[in-house]
């Protein structure tokens, strides 16, 4: 990958979180007749946060204080992996998708200890709920893969994505697979209908639930982080799709994927504001659901790999 284009890549990735929670956001609001916040109000948000003094509890160790900061790094490594213009990546070789993998896996794992470490039954129960989410829906990404390995031959994950538009399969499985990296977003950006970021309700909450005792600088990294897993997979989505060459047409590969992100940002507002959350024990089976897609895409996909 060329530096202009690495640079390019890690400018969208710091650059789109805000824009894109600001879109969502800002559909929801006219949708419901409303003005809405302004597009930046996620950087205001941030920027209030970051000039505070964090306040933590006395039963928390320096774990709890450390762990925003592991979730945002983490997250931030993620997205140097993630094609999310195309089919190149700032770090990028065989078998990358499995550190994207254990990135956000480790990111989880420390939102997860993080509020387990203040003693707070509440989030106690949102870590509980957040692991039990992982389980149902983590499959759904290795399945999803698997199909564009056998679809392409690629090792990369930016080759995987990038170069599925160019397979046999890819007319069959384009929809099922941009619907199985949107659950994905769905339940790693907690956003409707798996989880309400919005929501005040300790007894309803996952992610935010799991935030309660962080303040100032942490905060806004944790809130930062959401945004980037959300930016991640709405990129995914329009590397998928995206059917321009990043290296022969780069100025047409980025601004498609440009459009393409905020497209998703538009669907992600639509569909919070059509549709309500669902119950907490419905949830696991929509995810669960999103896997057996993905699980039924590396399945066809596998089946016309075989074909002459």
């Amino acid at each position: 990958m060329s530096a202009l284009l690495g640079a390019v890549h890690i400018a969208i990735a710091l650059t789109m979180p805000v824009l894109l929670v600001g879109i969502v956001n800002r559909t929801k609001a006219r949708s419901a007749g409303r003005k809405g916040p302004g597009l930046a109000q996620l950087a205001w948000d941030l920027r209030r946060l970051l000039m505070k003094a964090p306040v933590y509890s006395t039963t928390s160790s320096p774990l709890f204080a450390a762990g925003a900061w592991v979730v945002l790094a983490a997250s931030l490594l993620a997205a140097l992996v993630a094609p999310i213009l195309g089919d190149s990546a700032p770090l990028r070789f065989d078998y990358d998708f499995i550190l994207f993998a254990y990135a956000l896996g480790l990111a989880r794992l420390f939102l997860m200890l993080s509020a387990m470490d203040v003693g707070s039954a509440f989030e106690g129960m949102g870590a509980a709920r957040e692991g039990l989410f992982t389980v149902a829906i983590e499959p759904a990404l290795f399945f999803l893969i698997g199909a564009a390995t056998l679809a392409t031959g690629q090792a990369s994950f930016a080759g995987l994505l990038g170069q599925w538009h160019h397979a046999t399969s890819f007319p069959w499985l384009a929809v099922p697979a941009v619907a199985v990296l949107f659950a994905l977003l769905q339940a790693e950006a907690a956003r409707l209908p798996v989880d309400d970021p919005q929501t005040h309700l300790e007894l309803t909450m996952v992610h935010e639930v799991m935030l309660l005792d962080h303040s100032g600088p942490g905060l806004a990294a944790m809130q930062y982080a959401a945004a980037l897993k959300m930016t991640i997979y709405a990129g995914l989505i329009a590397s998928l799709v995206n059917p321009f060459d990043l290296r022969g047409n780069p100025a047409p590969a980025v601004l498609f994927a440009l459009v393409t992100m905020v497209g998703v940002g538009v669907a992600v507002g639509c569909v919070e504001s059509l549709i309500a959350r669902m119950r907490l024990r419905a949830v696991p089976g929509y995810l669960v659901l999103a896997s057996l897609t993905a699980a039924a895409c590396l399945g066809v996909a596998g089946w016309l790999s075989r074909m002459p």
